[in-house]
């Protein structure tokens, strides 16, 4: 193959990232869209780099060093990255290179000025920007200073903050290469960026216009405040001028300077609403070639735009596919179930197959379109009734929405006499078999399903599954099921405001709903502390434990002394919630059963911080906690007026609460239940896969939706290794995204707030979902096996699921970002009659690990202690 050091930018578009890195090639595609003006240019590609890097073989070394360093150690970076770029700018390019570019330079003109401009190939791409990680130098001006500013971009691939940055984002260094890009400088009136969706809100309707007077730079570096200008459907709907009193201007020798701006100038718009306009549309072209948002780099010179760079907006969630120009409304599905990391393709594909309702996909998150609830008055105002109860600030979102002229339609009300659909249960009389019926019910489909699948390979295992599917969604949607759920949260709803009515006390039933009975959740966690209990005679087998790392671990603890009776105990526990694990609807996860390392940490906290018989005693204290709350609100009750018709109100509805509320939590036990045993069959399949090579890793398979893996076994034994890979590099950078609680289909991330005025001044403020009031030490933790926890902690985390309730036996608060009054945190919480503020916005970056806080879990906020 023939190297080729210098290409022009007329030769390139966006498919050769890997020749001219991201910049060039973006460029090379712009300069070949009708109408769009980008001046010329060339660049010095890959190749040229390949050549460099040759020249120097010790940078290799240093490479392998920089690959095992931790992005977090900066020291260590910071030294290997400057002894890599000095290497590189010490490197004297071969004569045949430099005479490439200098022939390329005279072909454009000596006698312009140039921008010498980094384009790394991990560069502007559609999942990592990595904006602003290497250098760009302006008004170069003369053959050498281009080939010595050419040397100094290539070493700026190993700028500290880009080899951070590839680190944090798992990309090998030695897979980028770094071209340059050599373009005439243009001299503009005004220059800025244009975003052709809104960046902060995310709607694609709404394009962002950022300008100054002079050179871009003075907005790229902050030296002044841009004007602001919101488009619209081609028109201006907002804008903001900024007092621009400083503009970077280019000098005629080379390089750049500051001047302050004539105070006349100063507050006068950069552009016209109609030039603002005019380059919306601009960027619109643009936007339709590359086929997504874009990040735009803008010029005006003698009132004609010039476009010096664009790339795509990486950190706009993605919008659900609908096929359809209609305006639609989604619902987070994450957030109701207490998980909002994304999730891999098998693990959304096994969730939309077996959930009682459509669920879109978008940025590895699931989302309900709840469009078409919200256009009837009747079914949004329920809709909004049981929203608002659970989760406040995704009410207040879909208020937000609804408050603008017709982007949700109204539709008629369903005609008299037929009930709306997804109507209120009918009511069930209180009787604490219903719950042992629906519990045997349960335990009896799984058996069968384990019983079944024992035999199935292959194509039948495929076929016997998506009837296993439609027993999931039976059982989940009988009846009975609904009913009971139903009359534990209304049982709740009813006691809370009733007894604030009356009583004026808040959330009466945090306190009525401890040590509920049934509540499968609640038994993990103190079922934990029973086994502790069995270990801590034994400290032959706690020394052993304090040192575990493999995953097999309970192999070599049979060996130690005691160390049978704890595996004994340990399995025991594993058979019965071996299943469940942190982000537990993605059946992609490893499982307890799977990965039983993540359970030792909690389990020595339990060791060391309880005595034995701690979760008797304390399901006790409980109960006898809620039987006090009971006798104290009744006799209360019975001094009002009316005062006997009253408390049998209120006895009515407590019996209620505590017979129905527990099993709030089973139907998840059991759908987790039947995914653990779905997966082993899966991985199964996967080893046979592997065997016959045609599958690399058995794991794999999770790249893969439900019916890719089905016709994967069933027709082709093929599967497509670049598909796989570009789903790996996808589910990585959906990492970076945080989904919104509420997305419309232009985009919008729409944010709610609590509407609160008696906080104190600086608290955070978030949902109250479990009463009292602490005070301790905040700990931060995102991962269940790095607990470290002292007696009195207040656990600090994005969000809880079933399976942190371990956690719970040994915390004395809980703060989260996401979460709802009957998410399971919540509902342990109660449960364990620990105080609990969640949905609180970004507490994981305002609260420190280490800090003492109040949780204020009455009230709903928490207060930062000096």
């Amino acid at each position: 193959m023939i190297e080729q050091y210098v290409l022009d930018l007329q030769e390139v578009d966006e498919t050769r990232v890997a020749v001219v890195g991201g910049k060039g090639a973006h460029l090379g595609g712009l300069s070949r869209i009708e109408g769009i003006h980008v001046p010329g240019g060339f660049c010095v590609t890959t190749d040229a780099f390949r050549r460099i890097m040759a020249e120097a073989p010790s940078i290799d070394d240093r490479l392998d060093l920089l690959s095992r360093l931790n992005p977090d150690d900066r020291e260590k970076i910071r030294t290997l990255s400057a002894q890599i770029r000095r290497t590189i700018e010490g490197i004297a390019i071969p004569d045949d290179l430099t005479a490439a570019i200098t022939r390329a330079h005279t072909q454009l003109g000596v006698q312009a000025a140039y921008a010498v401009r980094s384009s790394a190939t991990a560069e502007d791409l559609p999942t990592a920007s990595f904006a602003g990680q290497q250098d760009t130098y302006l008004n170069v001006v003369g053959a050498t200073a281009i080939l010595q500013h050419v040397r100094r971009c290539w070493a700026s691939l190993f700028t500290e903050r880009a080899v951070t940055y590839r680190q944090r984002n798992s990309i090998d260094h030695r897979t980028v290469r770094m071209a340059v890009v050599v373009q005439q400088m243009v001299f503009p009136h005004a220059a800025g960026i244009l975003f052709t969706a809104d960046p902060v809100t995310g709607n694609r309707k709404v394009a962002t216009v950022d300008a100054g007077f002079g050179l871009g730079e003075a907005l790229v570096s902050g030296l002044v405040n841009p004007d602001v200008f919101k488009v619209r459907h081609g028109e201006v709907v907002a804008k903001a001028i900024a007092a621009k009193r400083r503009a970077v201007h280019a000098l005629p020798a080379g390089g750049t300077q500051e001047v302050t701006i004539d105070s006349q100038r100063q507050e006068q718009p950069a552009l016209t609403d109609a030039q603002v306009v005019l380059l919306v549309q601009l960027g619109r072209r643009i936007e339709a070639h590359f086929g997504r948002p874009q990040d735009i780099e803008w010029c005006l010179v003698d009132d004609r735009f010039a476009i010096v760079q664009s790339r795509p907006i990486t950190t706009l969630f993605p919008i659900p596919e609908t096929g359809d120009q209609e305006n639609h409304v989604y619902l987070s599905v994450g957030h109701q179930q207490m998980m909002t990391d994304p999730m891999k393709p098998l693990g959304l594909s096994l969730w939309q197959l077996t959930a009682m309702a459509p669920m879109h996909e978008a940025g590895g998150r699931l989302f309900v379109d709840a469009t078409r609830r919200l256009a009837s008055p009747v079914s949004r105002a329920g809709l909004l009734d049981v929203i608002g109860r659970g989760d406040p600030l995704t009410r207040d979102a879909l208020e937000t929405v609804l408050d603008r002229d017709d982007f949700v339609p109204s539709l008629p009300d369903a005609s008299p006499g037929r009930p709306p659909a997804g109507g209120v249960p009918a009511p069930i009389e209180t009787d604490p078999a219903i719950i042992t019926e629906l519990i045997e019910r349960s335990q009896a489909s799984i058996a069968a399903l384990e019983r079944g699948i024992r035999t199935k390979t292959g194509p039948a295992l495929f076929d016997f599954l998506l009837e296993a599917f439609e027993e999931h969604k039976r059982v989940l949607s009988d009846p009975l099921n609904l009913q009971v759920i139903m009359a534990g949260m209304e049982a709740t709803w009813w006691l809370n405001d009733t007894l604030q009515e009356w009583l004026g006390e808040k959330n009466a039933a945090d306190t009525l709903t401890l040590s509920a009975p049934d509540n499968v959740t609640s038994q993990m966690g103190l079922a934990l502390l029973d086994v502790a209990d069995a270990i801590r005679p034994h400290p032959e087998v706690v020394a052993f434990l304090q040192g575990v790392e493999d995953e097999g671990f309970l192999d070599e603890l049979a060996k130690v002394a005691g160390g049978t009776e704890a595996c004994d105990v340990i399995e025991d526990y594993l058979d019965r919630y071996g299943m469940r694990c942190v982000g537990e609807i993605d059946i992609t996860r490893p499982r307890w059963r799977e990965r039983p390392t993540t359970l030792v940490p909690v389990l020595l906290d339990n060791v060391r911080m309880f005595e034995p018989g701690a979760a008797a005693r304390r399901f006790e204290q409980g109960r006898q906690k809620a039987q006090k709350k009971e006798q104290d609100v009744l006799s209360r009750l019975r001094a009002l007026p009316d005062g006997d018709q009253k408390a049998d109100e209120a006895k009515r509805m407590i019996d209620r609460l505590r017979t129905f509320i527990g099993y709030r939590e089973y139907p998840k036990y059991g759908v987790i239940s039947r995914y653990f045993v779905y997966k082993r069959a899966l991985l199964r399949e996967a080893e046979r896969l592997v065997q016959a090579n045609v599958l690399p890793e058995k794991e794999d398979i999770f790249y893969l939706t439900f019916q890719e893996l089905h016709d994967v076994v069933r027709r082709s034994n093929q599967v497509d290794d670049q598909l796989i890979q570009q789903r790996k590099d996808a589910f990585r950078s959906y990492h970076a995204l945080k989904p919104p609680r509420v997305l419309t289909s232009d985009g919008e991330a729409v944010t709610g707030a609590y509407r609160c005025d008696d906080v104190p001044a600086g608290a955070l403020i978030g949902l109250p979902v479990s009463a009292g009031t602490i005070e301790g030490r905040a700990r931060f933790i995102l991962d269940m096996a790095e607990a470290d926890l002292e007696a009195g902690d207040i656990l600090v985390t994005t969000f809880t699921d079933p399976s942190w309730s371990p956690l719970f036996v040994g915390i004395a608060g809980l703060v989260t970002e996401v979460g709802g009054l009957m998410t399971h945190g919540a509902v342990i919480a109660r449960e364990y009659g620990l105080p609990a503020v969640v949905g609180v916005e970004q507490a994981t970056r305002l609260i420190r690990d280490g800090q003492r806080i109040r949780v204020h879990g009455t009230e709903g906020y928490v207060e930062i202690l000096p």
